[in-house]
């Protein structure tokens, strides 16, 4: 989906966001402020959102002089969800829906967005998550997908949320021994995304297949992607997409099997998907796309 009238202020906006992460004194943070107002007067509306933040985030880091603008404060969101993980082994344990409960969390992890529209509190998140309806419910299409599938790649987003990722793809491991598990992660830093460091540190890379998709974007941007990323997306048979970012940029896809799964944060992608910020989604595109 490309840009909306809207989009151009929430990016805009990210600059403050980007200043308050790192400190910036006064007069960096004006030179942040007014270089990426100017920016926007000549942002191209036949782009996705993550590809201008892209943009817009490699000239920040630029002036700034810092190649991850929001390393910290991915350290933080990290710490803070592994904090989570033992109240979520329980919930998991006592189930009587794995796959259904760790779908949930999965989702629970997407409201730790830095760009989002609108913020939202995961200890909040996860008291609720286990009672909330999808808006879009795709989940029994899903389990149906899975399992007959072969190969699945996850898409990751953002960092913290990842570790939920962990226990999402260990539950898929378990219950689906037969399926070849990827995790595509970002290819440098954008934005709090993750990247193949912080999955390294989280041990994907002994939990299942990891890959650097080499997008610079906050989103799986195809074109961008390396020739292995590409074709591990085409031939998998059912990807799971997280996040706005990632509904952004292939929402169209050539490929069909899209498991979009998201909490909407902005009314942009509310719109889209004819939802209300704040609902959760588990979108299953057309298997033939």
């Amino acid at each position: 989906m490309n840009i909306d009238l809207a989009c151009v202020g929430c990016i805009v906006n990210q600059s403050v966001k980007v200043a308050d992460a790192i400190g910036a004194d006064s007069a960096l943070r004006k030179k942040l402020l007014t270089t990426v107002d100017a920016m926007s007067k000549e942002f191209s509306f036949d782009l996705t959102p993550p590809e201008i933040a892209a943009d817009v985030y490699e000239k920040m880091a630029e002036i700034a002089h810092k190649e991850d603008l929001y390393a910290e404060v991915k350290e933080h969101s990290t710490q803070k969800a592994r904090s989570f993980v033992p109240f979520l082994k329980e919930k998991l344990q006592n189930s009587d829906d794995k796959l259904l409960t760790a779908t949930k969390i999965a989702v629970a992890g997407n409201v730790i967005d830095l760009a989002a529209e609108v913020t939202f509190d995961l200890e909040e998140e996860l008291e609720k998550i286990f009672h909330t309806e999808f808006a879009h419910n795709d989940f029994e299409a899903l389990r149906e997908q899975l399992a007959c599938a072969k190969s699945v790649t996850i898409l990751g987003d953002n960092v913290g949320e990842h570790i939920f990722d962990y226990m999402f793809i260990q539950v898929l491991q378990e219950l689906y021994p037969q399926i070849h598990f990827s995790y595509m992660v970002r290819g440098c830093p954008i934005i709090n995304d993750v990247t193949l460091k912080e999955a390294q540190e989280a041990g994907f890379d002994k939990l299942c297949e990891l890959i650097d998709s080499g997008v610079n974007t906050p989103g799986f941007t195809y074109e961008r992607a390396s020739e292995y990323a590409q074709s591990v997306f085409d031939s998998a048979d059912v990807v799971i997409s997280k996040g706005m970012g990632n509904y952004e940029c292939l929402s169209p896809s050539h490929r069909g099997n899209i498991c979009f799964l998201l909490k909407v944060k902005c009314e942009v992608v509310a719109a889209s998907l004819g939802k209300s910020v704040g609902d959760i989604v588990c979108k299953l595109t057309n298997k033939n796309v």
